[in-house]
C-alpha cells in the first residue's frame, strides 16, 4: 500500500503565540522536522494542510480553521488523489516524535492504529473514512466510525506524543530533543 502523509498545520496557535509550523526546533523549522519523519516512516507524498506555504504540497481544509477533522478530510482527498492507500496523520506540533515511537502504527495491519489517549499521530487507510465524516467532528468520532484501534504508546514517548502548544511544553521537549540529539552523536541510544 502506498503511504502518504498529511500534516496538520492549520491551527490558530493561540497558546503558543507563534505559527507553530515556523517554530524552529534546534535549527530546522517543525514542519521540516514531521515532513522528514514522515519521509524516514516511508511516505511517498507528503501534503501540509492549513493557509500556511511551507514548501511542501499544500491543502487548504474547508472551512478554514474548521478543526482537526476537517483538515484530515482534505488531506485524504489530496492522498486519494495521489493514489496512496494509507495516510500518516501527523501534527506540526510533534516535531521531536521518532521513528520508533510510530513503529507500532506504521505496523498495525488493520484499519487503522493510533494510540491511547491521543488523537495523533495516526494511521489510516483511506478506504475506511467514513463518507459522513465532516469538519467539526471531533477526532476520536472520526477513528471509531473508521474502526481505528487504539495501542499502548510507547514507554516515555507521550510527552513527544502530544506534541507542545505552549512555549513551556516546547522548552521542555527542546530540552529532551537536545539531550537526544546529543546522545546520538555521541553513539549512545
Amino acid at each position: 500500500m502506498t503511504l502518504g502523509a498529511i500534516i496538520l498545520a492549520g491551527g490558530a496557535a493561540s497558546r503558543m503565540g507563534a505559527d507553530k509550523a515556523l517554530l524552529p526546533w534546534r535549527g530546522r523549522r517543525a514542519i521540516d522536522r514531521v515532513a522528514e519523519l514522515a519521509r524516514a516512516a516511508g511516505a511517498r507524498v507528503l501534503v501540509s494542510v492549513g493557509p500556511g506555504d511551507y514548501g511542501l504540497a499544500r491543502v487548504i481544509d474547508d472551512p478554514p480553521l474548521g478543526g482537526p477533522v476537517g483538515a484530515v478530510l482534505a488531506g485524504v482527498a489530496a492522498l486519494r488523489e495521489a493514489a496512496c492507500a494509507r495516510g500518516l496523520i501527523l501534527a506540526v506540533d510533534a516535531p521531536t516524535i521518532r521513528l520508533e515511537d510510530l513503529q507500532p502504527l506504521l505496523s498495525f495491519a488493520g484499519p487503522g492504529a493510533a494510540f491511547e489517549g491521543q488523537p495523533l499521530p495516526m494511521v489510516l487507510d483511506l478506504a475506511v473514512v467514513p463518507a459522513e465524516a465532516a469538519a467539526g467532528w471531533p477526532m476520536a468520532r472520526l477513528a471509531d466510525l473508521a474502526g481505528v484501534r487504539r495501542l499502548s504508546a510507547p514507554a516515555h514517548a507521550s510527552a513527544r506524543l502530544r506534541g507542545a502548544n505552549t512555549p513551556a511544553e516546547r522548552e521542555a521537549l527542546l530540552a529532551g530533543l537536545a539531550d537526544w540529539e546529543s546522545a546520538q552523536k555521541g553513539g549512545g541510544a
